[in-house]
């Protein structure tokens, strides 16, 4: 998209190099029809603003709370301020929406280049009122002295607009939050009425003139499948069928595809089903979920196998000396994204370019893949920005782009438009992997914890698509943090030791997915419903021992920028949390109220968060009816009310979905649920009450897309517990889990 005008000729002066994008100032002498103080938003003789959005919007609105963040510092006129999403190009660095960090990483990118544009506009507007800059100030798009004032428009037509050296930019101060006018206002989402009133273009709405439509027929497996014949006869029947083509992928995302060819998607669908392909297969088109637990199981049992996430001193030394230890095993089973859209991408090469029209969420790993599978340079490939029918961490693996871009390809690079059925995208979904995970704790005089340590083994996304995202561990093995954030918590447990390991087997029967909440949608489970078990083996209640250990002492500390305060503020949460959530009152029979707490994603972006759930247990059969969740955060500054409440309550219901009625099982290297009515998520009857409150806070912006995902499981698991008895330790709850562990009770 070509909102940014004329860019060549100002260059790019400097570079910032935490996102690996460049700034573009204008020249002193330069008036201009727009304006472009840094490539991330340009403003016209009208005084329109229009923000460039490197972010997938897939339904929580980050191109109006972007906007804002930039409207905000800029002093721009909100009613004149709009936003793009841009298409892919190198000057836009790193462009990825995922981990909830896509205010996160834009707040103090869009700020800067916000309060360099407002600095130069007050300077210029000075000149043309005739006033010393330092009388002036800017305000709702214009710059005022006085009775005097000009507009931002007039301005861009008439000024002499200064650029900045680096080094200049990196001094430009931005904003106290006491200033600040519309971050953390309400207003309406910019992008709702196009969703609303059919104005928006999905991936799966694109189009161009003269193309044909392919659906894929896909192999058994992910990996290792090869086509050893094809017989189009029964295809060669349906009317519009064109043709069929076994790819060829050099990139190895789409090996043994077989690409059906219609002259509409109805006739390539039909076509596909008729096809018959047989195909060479690998041993794990025979894996089962219960194979991929039991490898999990045998990989924690060798300690010398993963990387070690934290290792603190003395940890055997004080399971060695405790007084008593506790010991729990957990597991969480395959669950799939669904996204509501399913994959899809419309390719085709125009002038020299390779075009993917699709919804993506991470065009920069997608890029390179689409340079191999293609045999050309990234330079020569653009991927063309569109909204998404959910994304949810499914478009992360942009494997679909590659299959629509070689089916092009084999075809002469005219337009093909592929849709995967629903069937063929759950088949070949990115999963979050079953995971199992055993944790340990071991307790000194009176109950102390001195020591603690937590194994998790699931299958690896980071390392099946983007293994330079690993770090190395304390013992030289590289991990991937994604597999086990959550579990290098904020607690005070004296010797603390984190291992993750990677399940080989599922990492050569599937491609692990990043699913919403990612690592700590597993890890907190185990984590939460363990720190509840070792109150109960402590003799404490469950709030205050989360609050002894929340001490915020040593590397709990927290630190700046985005971490400030550390353990204290989430202690904070819990006794919030804990007050209003009516903690320690009493209850109907068979009604318990569980409590849980996490810091979000990641620990350099710490999003605290508390969930209490209140559940009533039908004896008699196990069901768990989910009456009300309460949830509190602290994320900082927010900069969107509407949006942040809105991510927590998806967030939340996410979470309270996987919790107890989401999960799939591998069956013969495939997912066993292929559609909706036998994968049943949350449905709207089941969805209680929810009441969410956001902490006050000035301090650095975090994520909230997904930290809500992580506490609501082990909240439902802690509130069973508290109301009949019963301990689970798997995930989903099933009714059958829940009686069969009232009768250990």
């Amino acid at each position: 998209m070509n909102a940014m005008t004329d860019l060549s000729r100002r260059g790019f002066l400097i570079t910032v190099t935490a996102a690996g994008a460049a700034f573009a100032m204008n020249g002193p002498a330069e008036a201009a029809d727009v304006y472009a103080p840094t490539i991330w938003y340009t403003i016209d003789r009208n005084g329109q603003v229009v923000v460039h959005i490197i972010r997938a919007e897939m339904g929580q609105h980050v191109g109006t709370a972007i906007a804002r963040i930039v409207a905000d510092e800029l002093e721009a006129d909100w009613a004149k301020t709009t936003f793009l999403h841009v298409d892919t190009d190198p000057k836009w660095g790193l462009m990825v929406t995922g981990g909830s960090w896509s205010v996160w990483q834009s707040y103090p990118l869009y700020s800067q280049a916000a309060a360099a544009g407002r600095i130069a506009l007050v300077e210029a507007g000075a000149k043309l009122l005739g006033v010393p800059a330092a009388s002036c100030t800017a305000r709702n798009g214009a710059v005022v002295a006085g009775s005097k004032s000009i507009g931002y428009g007039e301005i861009v037509a008439k000024g002499e607009l200064r650029s900045f050296t680096a080094d200049e930019l990196a001094k430009v101060p931005v904003k106290k939050a006491v200033d600040r006018r519309l971050i953390g206002k309400a207003a309406p989402a910019q992008d709702i009425p196009a969703k609303t009133n059919g104005k928006g273009v999905y991936g799966i709405d694109a189009k161009v003139p003269g193309m044909v439509y392919a659906r894929p027929v896909l192999p058994p497996t992910r990996y290792g499948c090869k086509v050893a014949s094809l017989d189009e006869a029964e295809a060669k029947k349906v009317p519009g069928y064109l043709r069929t083509i076994a790819l060829d992928d050099p990139s190895d995302n789409v090996t043994g595809w077989v690409m059906v060819y219609g002259e509409s998607w109805v006739a390539a669908d039909r076509a596909a089903q008729a096809l018959k392909v047989t195909w060479t297969t690998p041993p794990e088109a025979k894996v089962s979920e219960a194979d991929l637990q039991a490898r999990a199981r045998a990989l924690i049992a060798d300690k010398s196998k993963g990387g070690l996430v934290v290792e603190d001193p003395g940890v055997d030394a004080a399971f060695k000396a405790a007084k008593t230890t506790l010991e729990q095993t957990y597991t969480t089973a395959t669950a799939l994204h669904f996204q509501m859209e399913p994959v899809n991408a419309l390719a085709f090469e125009k002038d020299g370019i390779f075009e993917v029209h699709t919804g993506n969420q991470w065009q920069s790993l997608v890029l390179p893949w689409l340079a191999t599978a293609l045999g050309r340079k990234e330079e020569t490939i653009v991927l063309r920005t569109h909204l998404l029918g959910g994304g949810f961490g499914r478009r992360l693996n942009g494997d679909y782009a590659v299959g629509a871009a070689l089916a092009s390809k084999a075809i002469g690079g005219k337009p093909v438009k592929m849709v995967l059925a629903r069937a063929d995208d759950s088949r070949f979904d990115s999963p979050r992997s079953p995971s199992v995970q055993t944790v340990r704790m071991a307790f000194g005089e009176g109950g102390r914890v001195t020591a603690m340590e937590q194994h998790v083994c699931a299958g690896w996304p980071t390392e099946a698509m983007a293994p330079f995202f690993m770090p190395k561990g304390a013992n030289g093995v590289a991990f991937d943090p994604f597999a086990v954030n959550g579990a290098n918590h904020w607690y005070n447990v004296g010797a603390h030791r984190v291992r993750a390991v990677g399940n080989d087997l599922a990492n050569k029967t599937f491609r692990p997915g990043w699913l919403r909440s990612v690592g700590p949608g597993f890890t907190n489970w185990a984590l939460e419903s363990f720190i509840d078990e070792a109150a109960a083996e402590a003799k404490v209640d469950p709030v205050e021992f989360r609050l002894r250990m929340l001490d915020a002492a040593g590397k709990n500390a927290g630190s700046a920028p985005n971490a400030v305060g550390g353990a204290r503020r989430q202690a904070a949460v819990v006794r919030r949390l804990a007050a209003k959530a009516g903690w320690g009152k009493a209850l109907p029979k068979n009604t318990g109220l569980g409590i849980a707490t996490s810091f979000g994603q990641e620990r350099d972006m710490p999003t605290w968060t508390g969930c209490a759930a209140r559940v009533a247990v039908d004896p008699a059969t196990g069901a768990v009816k989910v009456e009300k969740l309460t949830l509190v955060v602290d994320c900082g500054t927010v900069v969107s009310p509407d949006g942040a409440l809105a991510q927590m309550e998806g967030a939340a219901l996410w979470g309270l979905s996987l919790a107890l009625h989401e999960g799939t099982a591998f069956e013969n290297g495939q997912p066993k649920d292929l559609n909706l009515d036998s994968y049943t998520p949350l449905r709207m009857s089941g969805v209680p009450d929810v009441e969410v409150e956001f902490m006050p806070s000035t301090e650095a912006p975090v994520g909230l897309g997904e930290p809500a995902t992580t506490v609501v499981g082990p909240a439902i698991g802690n509130a069973i517990y508290r109301a009949v008895g019963a301990r689970v330790r798997d995930l989903p709850i099933r009714p059958e889990a829940v009686k069969a562990a009232m009768r250990k009770a």
